[in-house]
């Protein structure tokens, strides 16, 4: 059995903004505790406790319609980060002097993204990095490379826009988003009890095909039944964000962009959200260095491992019996272990995920970092689902080796996991369990190629797509995401138990969250 921190489990996701999810991103875990002295713990609590949470309104009728103004403004191109600072700070000025029509009725709410290009590709974890004074929540997504997937991140963004601000996003120049990096929230999104279809509503309220860079970046517990662990407390049964200030690196250029939310009826208003935009704003570093991405060296003091190496023996001997049952339905286990490590020195997360980059081509790294929480992040090649309109894509990954130091022996290997009788029941049952839930929401789904090798820089796995068009457009999304994630806690526990959670804690001033 696992213990609590492993049934704490998170899976990470973004919403799009046109109510389809384009990407549902089964990421595996690794954790780093952020480490704040005493007197910056106090001002972080402070500093996040003035947000608005999209999710308190899930009682009132009323709440769950769409936000009344949803704009995106695009401004003249710039040459630089520190140019795009100052031209959105003269924009968000000028959008205080005049605010919009209805921001001050009653009923008045909405969500505004200014955004700036800027004419060199800046990478958006280097932006990230220059942020690191910053205590404020924080995120981070990277999309495979296009050689792995077309166009699976996002599929296309906006135009320069005109000189007077008005352009939404939906010009003619398309460039392909690599990273997006965020911080602090225009409105978050969390809740300690499961997710549900209302809150799937809340978030979907700030969203629109008019804007579709206006975008949720967020994770979702495995079981949100189970015990709650500490280190996972501050991420509720989900959390998810619209970032207040974003930088997105794309193929040819990169963008500044600030978002700024308002509901009057979740006593957040104009007034308030404009503020707490400039005072973000007055925090943000216009410089930005190139990270260096070396893994860093530091010293590993002690090294705890959960289970111990005689319990996990007992479980899988367990296991074993249970599956020998000739009235079992249990078919496959996959057993892991949670790792505390304490060093002598901080480890950076942002740093650490740099070094994932390195080591993750054609693979997903993220962060996610709620307030008061530890920094979530992580590298994966698998994908849960892609949707586009009514056409729905996803992976089946399963059976591992090792890649050869050699083609020939490279090749070898991989002929022995192509042929392996147990990898091949493993990778079907993997397999033929996505294409049934599926088939639950789709009129055919087609798996092609039905069986064959996906090569990673250090492992080889055996992969099969799976490819469908749904039944219904409107709200079957929900019930894609909770059927995938019923079967992802009960059965495809590899995508989770593969890596090794890792916590690292600090020899001095060692804090617990």
């Amino acid at each position: 059995m696992a213990s609590s921190s492993f049934r704490a489990a998170a899976r990470h996701y973004y919403l799009p903004p046109d109510s389809h999810v384009k990407n549902l991103t089964p990421l595996p875990i690794s954790i780093t505790f952020r480490h704040f002295p005493l007197h910056q713990q106090r001002y972080y609590n402070q500093l996040c406790s003035s947000s608005m949470n999209g999710c308190q309104g899930n009682n009132n009728p009323t709440i769950q319609l769409p936000v009344k103004n949803i704009e995106t403004r695009t401004f003249p191109a710039v040459s630089s980060n520190a140019l795009a600072m100052e031209s959105l700070k003269s924009a968000i000025s000028h959008l205080k002097s005049q605010p919009p029509p209805s921001s001050s009725s009653s009923a008045s709410s909405g969500i505004i993204r200014l955004q700036v290009p800027i004419q060199q590709q800046i990478e958006a974890i280097d932006w990230l990095h220059a942020q690191n004074q910053l205590l404020l929540p924080r995120c981070f997504f990277s999309g495979r490379t296009q050689s792995a997937t077309s166009n699976l991140f996002i599929d296309r963004i906006a135009s320069y826009g005109n000189a007077n601000g008005n352009g939404n996003g939906n010009g003619s120049v398309v460039n392909n988003l690599i990273s997006v990096a965020g911080i602090g929230s225009a409105v978050f999104f969390r809740h300690i009890h499961p997710f549900s279809y209302a809150d799937w509503k809340s978030i979907k309220r700030f969203l629109s095909r008019e804007s579709p860079l206006i975008r949720a970046y967020g994770a979702i517990r495995f079981d949100a039944r189970a015990d709650i662990s500490t280190e996972w407390e501050e991420f509720g049964s989900f959390y998810f964000m619209i970032p207040q200030v974003e930088f997105d690196e794309l193929e040819d250029y990169s963008m500044l962009a600030t978002t700024v939310a308002w509901d009057n009826a979740l006593s957040w208003t104009w007034d308030k959200a404009i503020n707490d935009l400039q005072a973000t704003m007055d925090q943000v570093s216009s410089m930005v260095v190139k990270l260096r991405k070396e893994v860093p060296r530091t010293f590993i003091l002690s090294n705890n491992h959960i289970p111990s190496k005689a319990y996990w023996k007992s479980a899988v001997n367990q296991a074993l019996q249970i599956i020998s049952r000739s009235d079992t339905e249990l078919t496959k286990v996959v057993f892991a272990r949670s790792s505390r490590v304490i060093t002598t020195t901080d480890i950076d997360p942002i740093t650490w995920l740099a070094c994932l980059q390195v080591e993750g081509e054609n693979a997903y790294q993220f962060c996610l970092q709620p307030p008061n929480a530890p920094a979530f992040i992580g590298n994966t090649p698998e994908q849960l689902f892609h949707r586009k309109w009514l056409e729905i894509k996803s992976e089946a990954l399963a059976g591992t080796r090792a890649r050869g130091e050699s083609m020939p022996v490279d090749l070898q290997i991989e002929l022995d996991l192509l042929s392996s009788p147990k990898d091949h029941l493993e990778f079907t049952i993997v397999r033929e369990s996505i294409r049934k839930k599926l088939e639950d929401v789709c009129s055919d789904v087609v798996v092609q190629p039905k069986k064959s090798i996906r090569k990673l820089p250090r492992v080889q796995h055996l992969y099969a797509k799976l490819a469908g068009r749904l039944r219904n457009e409107d709200d079957e999304m929900l019930q894609i995401v909770l059927s995938l994630l019923c079967f992802c806690s009960s059965l495809k526990f590899y995508l989770l138990f593969t890596q090794v959670q890792l916590y690292v804690d600090f020899q001095q001033k060692r804090h617990e969250f």
